[in-house]
């Protein structure tokens, strides 16, 4: 990636060359100074079972802040059940939504974002919330003056999903809506298999 200095200077000198009329020097400055890359790979949707296995592996750890994140079926719960007081919005509109779904929802995020090089390889995915991965978009860690914190332990913090699992259980009426039952499904799914 090209620091942020040198891709100023470099469009400076392509400005330069096209006061001058000479469209063909401008195109080789940006050509060999400030090159166009797309991403070596496509950004993809992970599936539940994918995200809960990057959200259990950091511990429901924002690790762009180190704060602690819930399971998503946790917010469900609580905007099926309290929906004056904990609006969801199916768009996530700001205005909307509570913004506990904003700032506690954990998501995947690229460390170093497919546009600038990354990949899909789990060591280059990390749990952070949803306000945070729209706040770093496709920039570095440097860049944005972020730090990777580590990864929590399931042991301290499970993102309330035990709570959820003995919730709906106690609560089976709440498996009539569809994304708490399918967040319900994939984390009895994820500790079926780790028995």
């Amino acid at each position: 990636m090209v620091k942020h200095e040198f891709a100023v200077d470099a469009l400076v000198e392509t400005c330069a060359a096209l006061s001058g009329d000479n469209v063909d020097r401008a195109a080789e400055i940006v050509r060999t100074k400030y090159p166009h890359r797309p991403p070596i790979e496509k950004r993809k949707s992970f599936t539940k079972n994918k995200q809960i296995e990057i959200f259990m592996r950091d511990g429901f750890i924002d690790r762009y802040s180190g704060e602690r994140l819930l399971y998503p079926g946790v917010l469900c719960v609580l905007s099926a059940t309290l929906p004056e007081v904990f609006p969801y919005q199916t768009n996530w509109k700001m205005t909307d939504c509570h913004q506990g779904w904003w700032n506690l929802f954990p998501s995947i995020d690229h460390i170093i974002s497919l546009a600038f090089g990354g990949t899909n390889d789990d060591n280059n995915l990390v749990c952070t919330s949803m306000k945070r991965n729209l706040a770093k978009s496709t920039s570095s860690l440097d860049e944005i003056g972020w730090k990777l914190h580590p990864p929590g332990k399931l042991e301290d913090w499970d993102g309330l999903t035990a709570w959820f699992l003995h919730y709906v259980d106690a609560h089976p009426q709440l498996l009539t809506n569809r994304d708490i039952s399918g967040w319900y499904e994939t984390a009895k799914k994820f500790f079926d298999n780790k028995r």
